[in-house]
């Protein structure tokens, strides 16, 4: 996951209590049907077969959570109405001990199950920038009747306790004229029709694992040596095209894949991306989420061309990147994943924080940003990690009680800090080679080491590490990521290579952003209300209107603010040029204030990194190995 983000791990189910099935059960596969030609108020309906049991109860389950979310969203809230039938059509007792589970009784009788699921684009409010509480949306569902069906089927299609491990028949039944977007498999020997398609997945994680789209197609394919990658786009307005993304996105891809190297986990990668109308209906939760051979992302369709695909290549390329971590290296805690009780991983460190590392990393080694622009970004990252969360918390124990409070709040730090540990792991390696190895080439060794079916030990993998590389990066780990209240030196890092930091004006990201992930606003949840910060220096356009810390939004340009649609305020912000005529209403001091002005170019004083003038060769050499080697 990323970002305006967050990803999908790679994960496998395994329960120790099995049902005893029949032999012709455990041969056949579930069988879930979904038919999307039949909408209500934005449900469709499930139908699973699951066969015979020879057991008097069973339990059904939808996730609680799925790999890379880190978030218990509880999918089954959006499942309504389940009811059970036998051989003869009539229903069976169904109880429900709680939100995500479902208890059969008389299952030997159980012909099969039915139920009604909801979207969740539609129950998003959007009304925070800062914090999520909704389901992720490139993790969630849009029914969208006539138009589009962006589908998670971890929402749609649940397992039986015991039978994860069972292959799923899939059959979608879809308007005549919509065509699928998945990287699902056709069921052998079954044919798909004109409204009708038969996916196989070889057990319950295949099926969590495949999301897919349709409606009516619009693509671009393009191959990334012998990858084969779809882009497939649904543009509400058909204002944007996959073949507008096309080159861009291969560009990207192509120099992702020379970083790599011969690390190859895939034969075929397909994107999903889903364009949002931003209204209250629609998605709003930005980003994107990793799957082993897809990836599914949502973004504002108002972006434009230009400024999407500046945001794809960051949020795509993380994506992809999970082919190294999770896929290839991942602990027990990923392999033998449990979606209704999920124990998480002490090492978001690893698969988020070195995968988003990397996907700022190739960007400077393939030259396709400058060096100043690299170092602008780990800037940011710095200035995000100390100002928004704890960094005096243990990242491993932060990364293993992640799904509750008070840890859960700072997850975002893994695209944060995470990607500042990557950073500093791989200059304590080059350092101690000369220059010869880095981070990426740790992370091959380990995927040759563990692969996709093999998994290592939560409480080993430092030790691991540690043993293939230098004592050095065993000491960084179990000081700075391990033990509490000990803050990175970052200094230390930047002065191996050569760099310093300093003080500078500079243009900045946003009106009412200083970076992606520092607002001048913030919101009292106790009346609502959007205000400007005091803790952090207004930006000079800010200031140029006569705008003060403290000031509360009531309107802009006419239009009332609160904490209900502060994303589309921002987002209208986003379309303003130098010289457009900026009106706000703000409460200062209980009195309403009309400020009007012309807009200005948003600049703030930043720290930047630059070159320390008399570094030594040493210093020029480390650096120029950690870029560009």
């Amino acid at each position: 996951m990323k970002k305006i983000v967050v990803s999908l791990f790679a994960a496998a189910l395994v329960l120790s209590c099995t049902p005893k099935v029949n032999d012709l059960a455990t041969e056949t596969p579930v069988k879930a049907l979904i038919d999307l030609t039949n909408v209500k108020d934005d449900k469709v309906m499930s139908t699973i077969d699951p066969g015979r049991f020879t057991e008097e109860t069973v339990t059904f389950y939808i996730p609680k959570t799925v790999p890379g979310t880190y978030s218990a969203d509880n999918y089954g809230q959006f499942v309504e109405n389940l009811k059970a039938y036998d051989y003869d059509g009539n229903e069976l007792t169904v109880t429900k001990p709680d939100v995500n589970s479902w208890v059969i009784s008389n299952a030997t009788q159980l012909d099969k199950i039915t139920y009604w699921v909801n979207d969740t684009f539609d129950s998003e409010s959007g009304a925070s920038f800062t914090e999520r509480e909704d389901v992720f949306s490139p993790a969630g569902t849009n029914i969208l009747e006539g138009k589009n069906f962006f589908l998670n089927l971890h929402m749609l299609v649940g397992y039986f306790k015991g039978l994860s491990e069972r292959p799923y028949e899939l059959t979608f039944k879809h308007p005549s004229e919509f065509k699928a977007s998945t990287s699902l498999s056709a069921e052998e020997g079954k044919i798909s029709t004109a409204d009708t398609d038969v996916f196989y997945a070889s057990r319950y994680f295949e099926v969590t694992d495949n999301p897919i789209m349709y409606s009516k197609l619009d693509q671009a394919k393009f191959k990334v040596n012998d990858i084969e990658v779809t882009l497939s786009l649904y543009s509400p307005t058909g204002a944007i095209k996959a073949s507008d993304l096309k080159d861009a996105m291969e560009t990207m891809m192509k120099a992702q894949k020379s970083f790599l190297g011969e690390i190859n986990s895939t034969k075929s990668y397909d994107i999903l991306l889903y364009l949002s109308t931003m209204e209250d209906d629609d998605a709003k939760g930005f980003g994107a989420l990793e799957h082993h051979t897809s990836t599914t992302v949502v973004m504002p369709e108002r972006m434009g061309i230009e400024a999407l695909k500046s945001t794809l290549i960051d949020v795509v390329s993380h994506e992809f990147f999970h082919i190294v971590a999770p896929l290839t290296i991942h602990s027990d805690e990923i392999q033998y994943f449990d979606y209704y009780d999920p124990q998480m991983s002490e090492h978001l460190w690893l698969y988020e924080g070195v995968t988003e590392y990397f996907a700022n990393l190739f960007q400077i080694n393939q030259e396709l940003i400058t060096e100043d622009e690299f170092y602008e970004r780990i800037l940011e990252k710095l200035d995000n990690s100390k100002a928004m969360f704890d960094d005096n918390m243990s990242f491993t124990e932060m990364s293993k009680n992640v799904l509750v409070e008070p840890y859960k709040k700072d997850y975002a730090n893994v695209y944060e800090k995470g990607a500042l540990i990557g950073m500093c792991i791989d200059i304590i390696i080059r350092e101690q080679s000369h220059g010869e190895k880095g981070i990426l080439w740790l992370m091959k060794e380990l995927s040759a080491k563990y692969g996709i079916h093999k998994s290592f030990k939560d409480d080993e993998i430092i030790a691991e590490i540690t043993a293939m590389t230098y004592p050095e990066v065993g000491d960084f780990i179990n000081t700075y990521v391990v033990a509490a209240n000990h803050p990175i030196p970052y200094d230390v890092f930047f002065d191996k290579v050569g760099l310093e930091k300093s003080a500078m004006e500079s243009e900045i990201f946003n009106f009412f952003l200083k970076n992606q992930q520092t607002p001048y606003i913030d919101i009292n949840m106790d009346d609502k209300s959007i205000f400007f910060k005091k803790e952090i220096e207004l930006n000079s356009a800010i200031k140029a209107l006569g705008i003060q810390p403290g000031d509360i939004i009531k309107s802009m340009n006419g239009t009332d603010y609160n904490y209900e649609n502060a994303r589309q305020m921002i987002m209208a912000s986003f379309g303003w040029t130098v010289g457009d005529e900026i009106t706000f209403v703000v409460l200062r001091d209980g009195e309403e204030v009309t400020l009007t002005g012309k807009y200005t170019t948003p600049k703030a004083t930043v720290e930047v990194l630059t070159a320390i003038p008399d570094a030594t060769k040493k210093q020029k050499d480390l650096r120029n190995a950690w870029l560009k080697n």
